[in-house]
């Protein structure tokens, strides 16, 4: 009698890379339809609140609210992350989202600026969302694959994201058609992307990779979930230089990156730019953010994570000279997005990737919580003071700024980097 053939049993680092496998496609997949979510808003809400207001340094608070947004539902996803796992934390930021779009549609109907902006700071759950996943993709990684299967996470936004911008008009026109007013239409199209989003995340991504990385972690302190995100997070940050310098310079990078992209579309539109311009400009900024994150993190991960660093603060600090230095010249323009997007992704990928190697697994939600606050509080600054620069001094003076800022933060990484080697 002859025994029925036995199925292989399947090891432990086997099932965590299949794991890790579905965990990456179905972020991608969530990054891909959340990414057109951000963009529709992104390329037309400041020109929306710019037409609304009549001013252009009001304009400025468009991106301000997004972005302060962004900031504001960074901890209450890390919290959620924290006490039930990844898919807990990005359902909180795409509820926001959705609920974020649908006031700005009834903002837009009513012709009113003000709540426009408050239903724009609940869109920024949406990159509190996608930023949230960048991290997710990390808690099942390898050693010394955090970089690369971060940048494809990353990566995944490009398809959503360079599509959104050039959906903004054929969405305007379909929800005039349906009934909406002039340029509400994208919010409404934004909403049913978040929408998905969420469906994907809370059917798909399980088991949840965080919980799953819990259950293996057999370090010190492992099991723990600290108590106070805030406080966990400083608390380690205190004890970390390497995490405190990698999240400096994400925040330098995403400040740069938000004050230039936020203007540009009211410059464009100010110099007489059409929808269609003002749409291809912003896919190929966005373009440039995401369609070499892989190659970024391949590098990182291979040549370390600081040289790509400083090679993000170089390309921000061209795209800033390029930007300041355009005049009405589109093509300028564009040149200085792209950059201004390569260099944001170094800054990103490589700073995401180090701030997550250089801390335990029990507190990394709370430090990259507070790292995304920390980033999108400066970034909303920025915008802030763009508006203002932009519309007192001209928007070649905001790539002097810029330009100033980023190569004071490159000089200073350098700086201590060698003077905690030596």
């Amino acid at each position: 009698m002859t025994s029925a053939p036995t199925t292989p049993a399947v090891s432990s680092s086997d099932r965590i890379h299949l794991v890790q496998r579905r965990t990456l496609a179905v972020l991608s997949a969530t990054q891909i339809v959340g990414g057109v979510g951000v963009a529709v808003g992104l390329a037309l809400s400041s020109v929306v609140v710019d037409e609304l207001s009549g001013s252009t340094v009001i304009s400025g608070f468009a991106g301000t609210a997004t972005v302060l947004g962004a900031a504001l539902l960074a901890l209450p996803t890390a919290k959620a992350s924290g006490s039930g796992g990844r898919r807990a934390g990005l359902s909180v930021a795409y509820v926001a989202a959705l609920a974020g779009c649908a006031i700005s549609v009834l903002a837009i109907s009513l012709g009113t600026w003000p709540l426009l902006l408050a239903g724009l700071v609940l869109v920024g759950g949406g990159s509190a969302g996608s930023l949230a996943a960048r991290y997710a993709a990390t808690d099942l990684s390898p050693q010394g694959r955090s970089a690369r299967h971060l940048s494809l996470v990353v990566w995944a936004s490009t398809i959503g994201s360079v599509a959104g911008p050039n959906l903004a008009k054929p969405a305007d026109q379909i929800g005039m058609r349906l009934g909406l007013v002039e340029k509400a239409g994208p919010f409404a199209f934004a909403a049913l992307a978040f929408a998905l989003a969420l469906i994907v995340i809370f059917v798909f991504l399980r088991p949840d990779p965080l919980k799953l990385a819990r259950s293996l972690d057999d370090s010190p302190g492992a099991g723990r979930t600290p108590k106070g995100t805030i406080r966990t997070a400083w608390q380690t940050l205190r004890t970390t230089a390497t995490a405190r310098r990698a999240l400096v310079m994400i925040a330098v990078s995403h400040t740069a990156m938000v004050s230039v992209m936020s203007m540009t579309p009211v410059k464009l539109h100010h110099d007489g730019s059409n929808l269609d311009v003002i749409g291809l400009v912003i896919s190929l900024h966005i373009a440039g953010m995401y369609v070499l994150s892989p190659v970024v993190g391949w590098l990182a991960d291979k040549a370390g994570k600081v040289p790509v660093l400083v090679l993000g603060m170089a390309l921000l600090l061209a795209a800033a000279a390029l930007a300041g230095t355009a005049g009405h010249r589109v093509w300028q323009v564009t040149a200085a997005l792209v950059l201004l997007g390569l260099g944001w992704s170094c800054g990103l990928v490589a700073g995401s990737a180090l701030v997550t190697e250089s801390v335990p697994l029990d507190r990394r939600p709370a430090v990259q919580g507070l790292s995304d606050l920390l980033m999108n509080v400066c970034g909303a600054t920025g915008t802030i003071v763009a508006g203002a620069i932009v519309g007192v001094l001209g928007y070649g003076m905001l790539g002097l700024v810029v330009g100033v800022m980023v190569a004071l933060a490159g000089i200073w990484l350098t700086a201590t980097w060698r003077a905690t080697d030596r």
